[in-house]
């Protein structure tokens, strides 16, 4: 069970690959996340624009660290994995 009690979103989109490996990575690892379909939500889109100044998908955030890709030694540094 990961130490982390941070909040994991993950803005993605449903032709990703780098996203469906995020979430398989996160559900390997029992970790709680919240995903924003950027494809279809256009509010979301916009925000996760405004912080990451980018469309490249995916962007996580896990506490106020916001990683774009699929960066695993950062993921499971920030995740305490």
């Amino acid at each position: 069970m990961p130490s982390t009690t941070q909040e994991v979103k993950i803005y993605s989109t449903p032709s990703c690959h780098f996203c469906h490996m995020a979430k398989d990575y996160f559900k390997e690892n029992n970790v709680a996340y919240t995903e924003y379909d950027v494809a279809s939500d256009m509010e979301k889109r916009k925000e996760m624009v405004s912080k990451s100044g980018q469309m490249g998908v995916p962007v996580i955030i896990i506490g106020d660290t916001l990683t774009v890709g699929f960066d695993k030694p950062k993921l499971a540094k920030l995740l305490g994995l």
